[in-house]
């Protein structure tokens, strides 16, 4: 009998991006558009009577993350496409790097959307 060997990628695997932008490809319109577009914003409505807030999503508020700093989030390896896609379309005035990283279970949660 052979032995039977499975690989597999570790139950903790998850990507850490990060992200600058080139303030000076970016005009200030574009630079809100992609910040807009990455972590969505409230937009108020006022009227006669009173004012709307509506929640318009951005990428993240699609995917679960674990922000890390202003330009520094981690999400699970699962996500990754997402996230790079919209990163993608900015290529040229965003710079962007990746790095997998080891998450413990609790932090792996978090991104699991528990």
């Amino acid at each position: 009998m052979g032995m039977r060997i499975t690989i597999r990628k570790p139950d903790g695997s998850a990507v850490l991006i990060t992200f600058r932008t080139q303030t000076e490809k970016l005009t200030p319109y574009e630079k809100s558009k992609f910040f807009r577009g990455l972590y969505g914003w409230n937009q108020c409505v006022p009227s006669a009577s009173k004012q709307y807030e509506y929640r318009r999503k951005g990428v993240l508020d699609e995917v679960p993350h674990i922000k890390v700093a202003d330009s520094v989030f981690v999400v699970a390896h699962d996500n990754m496409e997402t996230v790079m896609d919209y990163f993608e379309k900015w290529a040229d005035k965003v710079q962007t790097e990746m790095m997998e990283v080891m998450l413990g279970a609790k932090k792996m949660r978090m991104l699991d959307g528990d």
